[in-house]
């Protein structure tokens, strides 16, 4: 078990390693095993993050003319759905060079824009490096000349990936090998945000110009009702929308467009581009300062104090008759603050909806967006 730990405020979170350290360590002791045909079973791997791991090997497996053998993953104290499962590299000898492909329940690359072509497995740069480099430090260990084949499986990798978004990104039939450093860092934001960094890299490369925003599952359901004909423009970002802008602004689309429960946009009308809880909340203050801007009774903003909802918020301003003209002061300070974000690289607006009263307000570059977008579809 790795013992590295970082911390999150007071706590104290164990890191793991990558689904890339656990292929790589696999295909050095399967390449070891090959050469000298005996068991290994602990190796040695060294991390790009410089921590190195002691990794036990498991079921191995000899046959003649290789060697399989496999690596648990260790996520540490991240919530992985991959936390537990074993990678499995298989050697065999070639006449040159070093392969590596993936097998059973590893993903192949179906879209554009991805870090592999078209066609090949979804093992990434980073670890495709560090399964070469190790299987070649095993062939210099003992003067081996010719080539070693390493094919990358996980026996249940297709089930596990239905769980998860590799079928959205364009990865189909399995699991990604990914990771950049090896280590595995307990609820990793810059994780996330190379997440929608892919899969708005994935919409440029499918030459689509105009990006929708999404927040989470309320959102998605939401465009799928009331906006289907754009559902294919969509990436979510959850809580990371000044990043998303900030990747869609680097990859050159000319529009984004943020559709999201009130719940969580209604931050936007005081610039707050990270709308987890544990960032800012400003729900409230936010829906007061337009409420006193819409003229408001005192009686009622003393109200909006004690609501725990955007959605009971809401309900007060309508009994009063004070809920579209606040809104519409919410709309235009959401605008001001895209705006500024986007600084006039990209069109951008946003469109708030509540459980209780629908469509909230659309900024309003929204509603050029919408157009421009439904016109190019035509």
């Amino acid at each position: 078990m790795l013992q590295e730990y970082i911390y999150k405020g007071k706590e104290k979170l164990r890191c793991g390693y990558t689904t890339g350290s656990c292929a790589a360590a696999a295909a050095k002791a399967a390449s070891e095993m090959l050469l000298t045909g005996e068991t290994v079973n602990v190796i040695e791997l060294m991390t790009p993050k410089g921590i190195l791991l002691k990794l036990d090997i498991l079921k191995t497996s000899f046959d003649k003319n290789s060697v399989s053998c496999a690596v648990q993953k260790d996520s540490g104290d991240d919530p992985d759905i991959t936390n537990g499962i074993l990678i499995f590299a298989k050697a065999e000898k070639i006449p040159y060079g070093i392969e590596i492909d993936g097998g059973n329940g590893v993903g192949r690359v179906t879209k554009k824009g991805l870090d592999q072509p078209v066609g090949a497995a979804a093992i990434n740069s980073v670890p495709r490096k560090m399964i070469n480099d190790s299987v070649k430090e095993i062939c210099e260990k003992y003067n081996y000349n010719y080539g070693i084949k390493i094919t990358i499986f996980i026996p249940n990798g297709e089930e596990i990936a239905q769980k998860t978004f590799n079928s959205r990104l364009g990865i189909i039939g399995g699991l990604s090998i990914i990771g950049t450093t090896g280590i595995v860092e307990p609820m990793s934001n810059s994780a996330l945000v190379e997440t929608i960094r892919t899969e708005e890299r994935v919409l440029r490369e499918e030459k689509i110009s105009n990006l929708i925003l999404t927040i989470g599952n309320y959102s998605e359901n939401f465009i799928k009702e009331h906006l289907p004909e754009v559902n294919g423009h969509c990436v979510m970002c959850s809580n990371y929308i000044g990043e998303a802008i900030d990747i869609a602004v680097e990859l050159g689309f000319k529009s984004v467009l943020i559709v999201g429960h009130i719940g969580k946009l209604v931050k936007l009308g005081a610039g707050i581009m990270n709308t987890h809880s544990s960032q800012a909340d400003g729900r409230m203050e936010v829906l007061i300062t337009c409420g006193v801007l819409a003229d408001t009774d005192i009686n009622t903003l003393k109200k909006l104090t004690e609501c725990v909802t955007a959605d009971a918020a809401l309900t007060e301003l309508d009994k009063v008759g004070k809920l579209r003209e606040t809104t519409d002061i919410l709309m235009k300070r959401t605008q001001y603050y895209l705006n500024a974000k986007a600084k006039g690289m990209l069109k951008i607006g946003a469109i708030m909806f509540s459980d209780k009263f629908g469509i909230i307000g659309k900024t309003e570059q929204a509603v050029e967006i919408l157009a421009e977008m439904k016109n190019t579809m035509e």
